[in-house]
């Protein structure tokens, strides 16, 4: 069924045509610097949508839901890794702030209808079938045409780059695994700094980037890394693809997409 989480009627029928044991939620306006620009827009969608499908939950009884959140709520922090434990009450973007208002949404109703909740944080997920403007798509493509690479500041933020099929696999144990209200972080521990993702990308094409430094842009963070010991403790979650591993696999879909 294809529509908007936003519509009423389309959340409606679904509840009414689909016998629903678990929804897993992950329909979002992504991105930090979209969102600067038309924050009402992500406010409507991320939060005004995740209401409708949380009505859905209450509704029709639904059982158990799955959260798609972000490492974004972290904000900026400088003591790494990241724990679910911290507070998240700074966040630095209108993206950052839906997904953090979007996890109170879900405790809610947790709350009042004794569903299964589980908010997972995503961190910088990447790997075939990307979205073409996020960071490792869009490095692929424009050093494999040749063309220069935008690199925002000087290239020593760092990021948890976590490869899809970790993160799939994550999903599928909090489906089974978890319940009552947690949440958990889906990352892979380890922290690459923009430039060494450039130069593995690089490396994986046999290419040379041609770096276009950039001004660093409001609403990036310097850091993010994952503390992963709740989620392998709860749900047995171990990230399994090292990051030049994902790489390869990405480049490879990248030139052969069939």
């Amino acid at each position: 069924i294809e529509g908007d989480i936003r519509d009423p009627r389309i959340v409606v029928h679904i509840g009414r045509t689909c016998a629903l044991d678990a929804i897993v939620h992950l329909a979002a306006r992504a991105g930090v610097r979209p969102s600067i620009r038309d924050p009402a827009l992500y406010a409507d969608v991320n939060l005004g949508g995740t209401s409708r499908i949380l009505e859905l939950v209450r509704q029709f009884g639904v059982r158990r839901f799955i959260f798609a959140s972000s490492s974004s709520v972290y904000g900026e922090r400088r003591k790494v890794p990241f724990r679910e434990i911290d507070p998240v009450d700074h966040p630095v973007s209108p993206y950052a702030a839906t997904k953090k208002g979007g996890e109170l949404l879900c405790h809610a109703y947790h709350h009042l209808y004794q569903a299964d909740v589980t908010c997972l944080r995503f961190f910088t997920v990447y790997g075939p079938r990307q979205r073409p403007e996020m960071a490792i798509h869009k490095f692929i493509r424009l050093i494999s045409e040749g063309e220069p690479v935008p690199m925002y500041g000087d290239g020593t933020a760092r990021r948890d780059f976590t490869y899809i099929d970790d993160i799939v696999d994550g999903i599928l144990r909090a489906l089974d695994r978890a319940s009552g209200y947690a949440i958990f972080n889906l990352g892979n521990n380890r922290m690459i700094s923009v430039a060494e993702a450039i130069d593995a990308i690089g490396a994986a094409l046999g290419k040379t980037a041609r770096i276009e430094r950039l001004p660093a842009q409001p609403g990036d963070v310097s850091t993010t890394c994952a503390d992963i010991s709740h989620s392998e403790r709860e749900l047995g979650y171990r990230p399994h693809t090292p990051f030049e591993e994902g790489i390869r696999k990405a480049v490879a879909w990248y030139k052969d997409p069939d």
